[in-house]
Order: C-alpha cells, then sequence, then structure tokens
C-alpha cells in the first residue's frame, strides 16, 4: 500500500478543481481540465507503448462525481461523460507536484498537432 493517502477531497463549487490533502500535509488544486486531458484510463493513455491519446477541447469540463476504488484509489466521472479513469494517491501525488509540467507538455502536443484546449465550436 502506498504511504502517502489523502485526509481530505474536496471539490469546488464550480466542479472545475480537486482540492487534495495528503496526511503529511501538503495540499494541491487539481484542475478538472488537466485530470480529464492525463486520465490515467486507457481511453487516453492507451493499451499499449506508443497509443497516448491527445484530448483537445475540455478547458471547461468538470468534476461529475468521485467514487472510491478500493483504499488506493478513486473513479473520477467527469461532465463530458468520461468516467474511466482510476487515480490512484500516487498519481495524484504525481500531479500535484508535477502537474505544471505535464500540462505543459500536454499543451505543446497541442499546438503541434494543431488541436485546442476549446471546445469545438458548434454550428447552429
Amino acid at each position: 500500500m502506498s504511504e502517502i493517502w489523502p485526509t481530505e477531497l474536496r471539490v469546488s463549487k464550480d466542479r472545475h478543481t480537486l482540492n487534495i490533502t495528503f496526511n503529511d500535509g501538503r495540499s494541491f488544486p487539481l484542475a478538472a481540465e488537466m485530470m480529464r486531458v492525463l486520465s490515467p484510463s486507457a481511453e487516453v493513455q492507451g493499451h499499449a507503448p506508443g497509443q497516448k491519446v491527445t484530448v483537445p477541447g475540455k478547458r471547461n469540463v468538470g468534476i461529475r462525481a468521485i467514487t472510491p476504488t478500493g483504499n488506493y484509489a478513486v473513479r473520477i466521472g467527469f461532465d463530458d461523460g468520461h468516467d474511466s479513469g482510476i487515480f490512484t494517491w500516487t498519481y495524484l501525488r504525481e500531479l500535484g507536484e508535477q502537474g505544471e509540467e505535464l500540462f505543459a507538455a500536454y499543451e505543446r502536443e497541442l499546438a503541434e498537432k494543431g488541436l485546442s484546449r476549446d471546445p469545438p465550436q458548434r454550428s447552429r
């Protein structure tokens, strides 16, 4: 079992941030968009090396639900319907500590592929 675990998980009123505090006192605000586009799910990470997907258009995604998964993780459901990512305590801590760098790399991937964080405009 991991030596780190959360003592508090709190979703912001606007549903766009998960605030997490760990047993060592460190706390992090984790943006829903970052968690969605860096989800540990096979849908995002792929089933094999080299299959990782760059997910565009999630700037305004929100957290719909958080469901405990054993004593080691939570499943986060997002309001775009994605709910297959199981976020371990270790991965949530990694997102807290390295999230800025990971998200910057994601933004570079978007730019390289001509994609945007903004959802596509719907035609009327």
